[in-house]
């Protein structure tokens, strides 16, 4: 009798635990966006392209990360990407100028690309059986939203106790702590007729197909929102939300000032993704993936344009931050999902990597475009309406993804 092959594998759970301090990191940039601007005297848009920068470069580091592993290995692209974040983050603790910081979050960024998505789902989707693969993915990714919980509330604790150049440096440190689990990554190769196939066969067979266009542009709108909201989100809680009111719930459980309930707001979109993203991965073995990801789109386009429509108080962030959490990074297994069914494992990392690529460019948008527009208008009213309008398109333009695979070419 066959056994069952196991969901969580040494692979799946060093992934997760590299994912989760990756994440815990990232999300938590849009805390030190008040703490740098009033420390320096910058605009608002100042250390905002300093973390659009940090999307973009790391949108541009995934393909490029993908590739490295695919052709040297997995560990050893992690290695690099570790070390590299690490210093970027280093080097950011000791910027005093804006150039310096954007320069540096160049390095950040790859440094996100040499450890996340586009690397470890690759590992992990490898090391999964067809049956287990869709919901490895799922926690794979909602690892990353673990990371989110944890990162953006331990940034703000900490900053109540050390200079912001210091938490950097503290990060830092995890970031490189990591490597001590990578021992157990041993992720087998791809079948024996994806080995054949080569990386430029793979490539143009993915460019000239009408669905990867379709994935690639769908993927910007996901970008633009979670990056906007979580380099500026805190900020627009601490600025605009109305106050706490003393004896309510949120002050029962410590969150008495609008600065702490925009990094809980932070914590609360990742609570709620955890579970999101593990029934994405539950969907994504039942339904077609395409169909879902249009769910999703228009999920978050309904409830971002709401959201901006109604007052901003305590209650409204709270229930904004537990929808849209639930739908975050949904879409992650789904989409790295669909490309390893229409394409195949072995350049995984590289193509996902182009499909994340967008995603970042639209990540790049939205961060920037955040600090421009607040530093012009006073508030983030138009951007958030540019994100409700580029949702509705991703939720049109998955539908007519053809969600069949096509046949390996065989060489003579």
């Amino acid at each position: 009798m066959q056994s069952t092959p196991r969901l969580f594998t040494p692979v799946l759970i060093v992934g997760c635990l590299i994912i989760l301090v990756s994440f815990a990191v990232r999300a938590s940039f849009g805390v030190f966006q008040i703490p740098i601007a009033e420390e320096f005297g910058w605009p608002r848009a100042e250390f905002s392209l300093a973390i659009a920068i940090q999307n973009l470069f790391w949108g541009i580091g995934q393909p490029i990360f993908g590739a490295v592993a695919e052709r040297i290995g997995d560990r050893k692209a992690i290695i690099v990407g570790a070390i590299v974040y690490a210093v970027g983050l280093v080097l950011s603790a000791g910027a005093n100028s804006p150039l310096a910081m954007q320069s540096y979050e160049v390095l950040v960024g790859f440094g996100i690309a040499g450890t996340g998505f586009g690397v470890i789902l690759a590992v992990v989707g490898r090391a999964s059986s067809d049956e287990n693969r869709s919901m490895s993915l799922a926690i794979t990714t909602a690892a990353g939203s673990a990371g989110q919980v944890v990162g953006a509330p331990l940034a703000e604790y900490m900053l109540g106790l050390y200079t912001w150049q210091t938490v950097f440096m503290i990060f830092a440190a995890l970031v490189l702590a990591i490597l001590a689990l990578l021992p157990m990554m041993r992720a087998p190769v791809a079948p024996k007729s994806e080995l054949e196939e080569s990386m430029g066969a793979i490539l143009k067979r993915a460019g000239s197909d009408p669905s990867f266009a379709m994935i690639f542009i769908g993927f910007f709108s996901c970008g633009y929102q979670l990056a906007f909201i979580t380099a500026h989100f805190p900020a627009f809680v601490e600025e605009l939300c109305g106050p706490i009111q003393p004896g309510g719930m949120l002050h029962s459980i410590g969150i008495t000032t609008t600065s702490a309930l925009g990094a809980w707001a932070i914590a609360v979109i990742g609570v709620c993704n955890i579970g999101g993203t593990l029934i994405a991965g539950w969907a994504g073995k039942r339904w077609q993936r395409k169909y879902l990801l249009a769910l999703i789109y228009t999920g978050r386009t309904i409830a971002s344009a709401a959201f901006i429509m109604l007052p901003i108080t305590p209650l409204s962030v709270i229930v904004f931050s537990a929808v849209m959490g639930s739908l975050w990074l949904a879409t992650v297994p789904l989409t790295s999902g669909l490309v390893a069914h229409l394409y195949g494992l072995r350049y995984m990392g590289t193509l996902y990597g182009i499909v994340f690529f967008s995603h970042q460019l639209g990540g790049f948008l939205g961060v920037w475009l955040g600090g421009r527009m607040y530093d012009a208008y006073g508030d983030y009213t138009l951007v958030w309406w540019i994100g409700v309008g580029v949702g509705a398109l991703s939720a049109i333009i998955h539908l007519p993804v053809k969600e069949s695979r096509a046949p390996v070419p065989v060489t003579a």
